[in-house]
């Protein structure tokens, strides 16, 4: 069992806390040793993955930018780290990323959220999405939207016609088009389908039919599941994604997250997501920050976070192990060892 540091005196203050964050962020020079490495839980980050990080660039504030981010995961020893963003592909970023960071031992992966920015549910936005890079490959994961869905703008108590305009999966029959055909391209590509995110109902509707099809690396978002939800998209062979921002207080904040009106998630119930992830089991869950915004910590020190909240319920390390770095490793086909730029390329 670990033995855990006393904390300092004033630890609990808000002063101290943003002046921890401030020591995390600081910029550093790529071979210089994390400066937080005595916190504890930091091993916990050796191999991880962070299958979703938000550090690309946005209409709001980020903590990191995509090499801050990269480089920051080298110090704390991640092995892989997914990029995510509502308004575009990330295929190229990430590419670039490997390009120009590949040396430090991060696999930077990205692809693309359906939402109308970046071209909407579009076959084509798919293969562009799938071909873009370097000629090493492209997208490693297609997504539903995350907000232009009738689930979230309901939620956001946005105005009928403008959920009219949102994705909605029915009830009964097949899939809308286009679906099926973006489902059956995430298969060609063998790439990972996100069921984004859409109420448990349709999550399970969906994952059914993507399986039917023949997909077998699927992605649920689980936050917000219940039992019953989460257990038939497990059944479907989808795994769970638990992301540490919706167990914060960053719902607690009205923010804007894809045009000017701000809104707020519900928090998340964690007891439930323990509950849960324990009757599941861990080979059947991913855990990963969901960070970048101004209002968390950076994604490194986000994903330590929340990797210490489960150890603090019991999790032990092989536990924690596969949902962090084993499972994500394998869903997203992430390298052990990026292919290094030449030698004379230097940051």
């Amino acid at each position: 069992m670990r033995r855990h540091r006393v904390a300092p005196p004033g630890a609990g203050t808000l002063d101290f806390q943003l002046s921890r964050m401030v020591m995390i962020h600081q910029p550093t020079t790529d071979s210089e040793p994390q400066a937080a490495s005595g916190v504890p839980g930091m091993d916990l980050l050796a191999g991880a993955v962070d299958s979703h990080v938000h550090c690309c660039p946005h209409i709001n504030r980020r903590t990191v930018s995509v090499f801050e981010a990269v480089r920051q995961a080298a110090r704390a020893g991640l092995r892989g780290l997914g990029l995510m963003d509502v308004f575009a592909n990330t295929s190229g970023l990430a590419a670039l990323a490997n390009r120009e960071l590949g040396r430090l031992g991060v696999d930077v992966f990205g692809g693309i959220i359906l939402e109308p920015y970046a071209g909407g549910l579009s076959p084509r936005s798919v293969r562009t999405a799938l071909g873009m890079g370097y000629g090493d490959g492209g997208a490693r994961f297609v997504s539903l939207p995350c907000h232009h869905t009738a689930f979230v703008a309901c939620s956001e108590r946005r105005s009928p016609a403008y959920v009219d305009t949102c994705l909605a999966i029915p009830e009964a029959g097949e899939l809308p088009d286009p679906l099926p055909e973006i489902i059956d391209l995430c298969v060609e590509a063998d790439v990972v389908f996100n069921l984004g995110h859409i109420s448990g109902p349709e999550a399970v509707k969906v994952a059914e039919q993507a399986a039917r099809r023949g997909c077998r690396r699927l992605l649920a978002p689980a936050g917000y599941l219940s039992p019953d939800e989460a257990t038939a998209i497990v059944g479907a062979g989808c795994l769970l994604e638990y992301s540490f921002f919706v167990f914060t207080h960053a719902t607690d904040i009205p923010q804007t997250m894809i045009d000017a009106e701000r809104h707020r998630f519900a928090r998340a119930d964690f007891s439930r997501a323990l509950s849960i992830v324990r009757s599941v089991g861990v080979g059947n869950v991913i855990l990963s920050s969901d960070s970048g915004a101004v209002v968390l910590p950076p994604p490194v020190e986000a994903f330590r976070e929340f990797l210490v909240m489960f150890e603090s319920c019991g999790f032990f390390g092989h536990e924690l192990r596969a949902m962090s770095a084993d499972n994500p490793a394998r869903l997203f086909k992430v390298r052990s060892a990026p292919a290094a730029p030449d030698e004379d390329n230097h940051v």
